[in-house]
């Protein structure tokens, strides 16, 4: 069954991850185009060009478009819509995913961590769903699906994430209000709040045997999770089988936040 057919998607931070998960995932249940954002240095150049291949060698129905920049930058988000819509005419859905977690001590930390890392996951976030919103409501028939990826940071503390876990609790909070705020354009805005999953921003956390074998023994399903655990929320999310949820949370976390209380 193919949840997202003919729809046009556009995720950011897809080059690793969550994101690139997310769009292989959308391309095998029919999107016909993707917007794929990345960073734009020469490891994320390398990894979009990979993923772009893999998508059209096996999904010939998804036409990519590709899009490098700082999605701390408002003129990069600016530049996704208006690729998007030259190439594809609208835009139908969003994930927003771009993000960091520099993992620092809170009385040490530097200025600059907490600033970088509020301006990419928060104020990226801002810029891009303010940029594909106004899309969202111009384009005919109005409306879509916007898809912040939060973090269960945003409901729990974490020793070494005092600037990461505002950011999550804030792109949560711009879902919800957004969800009040575009429902008459009926645009529809939720965000997913992955648990652990592995990937590149935890990767070296991770590679201490006794932490994750932690961390796995803390979820109730015994695993960490993986980046395709969260793609297929996103698909639901982004899908007409959610056309009655905005405003939504959906924890992806294999039980980690009911494992606490």
């Amino acid at each position: 069954m193919q949840l997202l057919s003919a729809k046009i998607v556009c995720i950011t931070g897809a080059s690793r991850g969550i994101g690139r998960a997310t769009a292989i995932e959308c391309a095998k249940h029919g999107a016909t185009g993707l917007i794929l954002h990345y960073l734009g240095d020469e490891a994320t150049e390398s990894e979009i060009n990979t993923l772009k291949s893999e998508i059209e060698e096996a999904h010939k129905h998804s036409q990519v478009v590709t899009i490098p920049g700082d999605i701390a930058d408002s003129r990069t988000s600016t530049n996704i819509v208006s690729e998007g819509v030259k190439n594809f005419g609208r835009i139908d859905v969003l994930v927003s995913n771009a993000g960091i977690c520099p993992f620092a001590e809170f009385l040490t930390m530097p200025h600059a961590t907490w600033e970088r890392t509020r301006q990419v996951n928060l104020d990226g976030s801002f810029y891009i769903t303010q940029a594909v919103a106004n899309q969202m409501k111009s384009q005919t028939p109005q409306g879509g699906s916007i898809i912040g990826i939060s973090s269960i940071s945003a409901l729990v503390g974490g020793e070494m994430q005092c600037h990461y876990t505002p950011t999550k609790a804030g792109i949560l909070s711009l879902m919800q209000s957004c969800a009040v705020a575009l429902g008459k354009y009926n645009i529809r805005a939720n965000a997913i709040l992955p648990g652990t999953i592995a990937t590149d921003i935890n990767k070296e956390d991770l590679s201490d045997h006794a932490k994750r074998d932690y961390m796995v023994s803390r979820t109730a399903l015994g695993r960490l999770g993986a980046p395709d655990d969260i793609a297929g929320p996103v698909v639901f999310l982004a899908s007409d089988l959610a056309k009655y949820v905005t405003g939504a949370y959906l924890l992806v976390d294999g039980g980690l936040f009911v494992n606490l209380q």
